[in-house]
């Protein structure tokens, strides 16, 4: 069983300069000085870390416009820097596979420009799960038709443009042929050995000594401010952490193995406040869609903490999918009469909201949460706030990337508050696929001097400047935030308070799916 640093009053003081970061408008100018000031080496892996990325901190732009630009000077400076993309599926995620080959390209071309003998070592990594060959074959025409669509794309394309395209797509390569004439079709056999988990983590050590770790990945997508003074589609709010202490050496032990791990070929490192989730392939494969769980500390932390939360859980998550997590929720609930729940969510899923998503898989996933929310609404009652942010605007349009007449904002950020004394900030949302599958990081804060800064900036952040003491205050907050929304949701944009609106589950009833015989952990 997980051995929280909650149970181990020995190590309360190995977490030590605790810097909480709001949004990308502190996180990525944080990053790129974290970069620069290091002497020897860094250790990284994220899901996307794009260095086409423009520079923010003062710092970075004395060395050049964009990650690129740091990045040579980094490598100039003689710092070893150990990079691992995430890498994808490369039929069900070509876009994201072309991606992080892309991403590597331009990592080497900063090293051709850095000085002889470099120490850049950048890895595509790919996670080590596939799915059986029975599933495989029961939507091979499928994977088929998806295959020629891509080669249908690829073949409208100049033969130079072709040429880059497939340079920077090489699992996809191996599942096309050429035939007469040049064209490209899907290679019909045999079925491709589909990729069902990834390394979502977003995770940096610097020297050994400092932390970066969160939810927050690189790229100008994600850049959004506090204020949130984007357009819908472009907000993002998210939250990272930097530390040191002894958890900064987990965080590099975690680098250093996660791939060995993931592989099967080592035991993972033993637990302590970094929090993990680590799959590998299953050795017997044949029936299984999924990876086999190897570490699941952040689904054991989220459990414990809840079950032994006696006044009041606040969470932020992206997803909220799990009926583990949900189930727990809701027990916690009926054993506590004074427990509360303040849960922010998006308005809708990304690709839902923002690019229209009518696939299965997203419908199952809000098939999934409209159950988990309507669990946990249903056990807490008038004790539970469930929210979501807005801009202070108001918009005449009326799709999924509104809500109560205003453009939504994105949440993103994957943070768990319990009590006055426990927090978790990490990589993983409230779904199967973060708690079991993917690979995921995260820091356990411990005692009320490390929660009670990152509570008072979480609740600031979307509450506004004006709110009273008792929207602080843990045993009653619920039924304040829970009015507040209500309240936002009845005046006009320009006059509401804070960003919050009550969360709307109708659209993701309405919307969802079941997948019978799917994994809840798929979505």
């Amino acid at each position: 069983m997980l051995k929280t640093p909650h149970d181990s009053p020995e190590v309360a003081s190995d977490l030590t300069d605790l810097r909480l970061l709001f949004t990308a408008e502190e996180a990525f100018p944080a990053l790129e000085r974290a970069f620069l000031e290091a002497k020897s080496e860094i250790w990284a892996s994220f899901r996307v870390f794009d260095l086409a990325t423009k520079l923010r901190s003062e710092e970075g732009r004395a060395v050049g416009e964009d990650w690129f630009d740091l990045m040579v000077h980094v490598l100039k400076k003689g710092v070893s820097v150990h990079m691992a993309l995430s890498d994808f599926d490369p039929i069900l995620k070509t876009k994201l596979h072309n991606a992080s080959w892309k991403a590597r390209r331009m990592f080497i071309g900063a090293e051709e420009l850095a000085p002889p003998g470099a120490k850049l070592d950048v890895l595509n990594a790919t996670h080590s799960a596939r799915v059986g060959i029975l599933p495989r074959l029961l939507i091979w025409p499928g994977l088929i038709r998806r295959l020629n669509r891509r080669a249908g794309l690829l073949n409208a394309m100049s033969a130079e443009d072709r040429e880059r395209e497939l340079e920077c797509s090489p699992g996809l390569v191996r599942w096309l042929r050429f035939i007469a004439g040049g064209t490209l079709v899907a290679r019909k056999w045999p079925p491709p050995p589909l990729v069902p988990g990834t390394h979502h983590h977003k995770i940096a050590v610097f020297d050994r000594s400092e932390l970066y770790i969160g939810g927050l990945d690189l790229d100008e997508r994600r850049y959004d401010d506090k204020g949130h003074h984007r357009r819908r589609e472009e907000t993002w709010h998210d939250v990272q952490m930097m530390c040191r202490g002894t958890v900064a050496e987990e965080g590099q032990r975690h680098l250093e193995t996660f791939l060995q791990v993931c592989n099967g070929r080592v035991d993972p490192p033993p637990p302590g406040r970094l929090l993990r989730t680590l799959s590998r392939r299953r050795r017997v494969q044949f029936p299984f869609l999924s990876p086999r769980p190897v570490v699941e500390e952040l689904l054991e932390a989220h459990l414990r903490m809840i079950k032994d939360a006696r006044r009041l859980i606040y969470l932020e998550t992206q997803f909220f999918r799990d009926r583990r997590i949900s189930g727990a929720l809701a027990e916690a609930a009926r054993r506590h009469s004074d427990l509360g729940l303040i849960l922010v969510l998006p308005g809708a899923p990304e690709d839902v909201a923002f690019d229209g998503a009518m696939s299965s898989d997203a419908r199952f996933g809000e098939y999934l949460q409209a159950k988990c929310v309507d669990e946990v609404a249903e056990a807490f009652g008038p004790r539970a706030a469930i929210c979501s942010p807005v801009l202070p605007e108001r918009i005449s349009a009326s799709g999924r990337d509104t809500l109560r007449g205003s453009p939504i904002i994105y949440v993103h950020a994957k943070v768990g508050m319990f009590d006055d004394d426990r927090a978790i900030i990490s990589s993983a949302n409230l779904n199967g696929r973060s708690l079991s599958w993917d690979t995921e990081a995260g820091v356990a804060l411990d005692g009320p001097e490390q929660v009670a800064p990152l509570r008072d900036r979480a609740f600031r952040h979307w509450l506004g400047k004006d709110a009273e003491s008792t929207f602080y205050d843990i045993s009653v907050a619920p039924g304040h935030w829970r009015a507040r929304a209500k309240s936002n949701a009845e005046r006009p944009p320009e006059k509401r308070q804070g960003f919050l609106v009550p969360y709307d589950p109708e659209p993701a009833r309405a919307f969802g799916r079941p997948l019978p015989g799917i994994p809840d952990a798929m979505v």
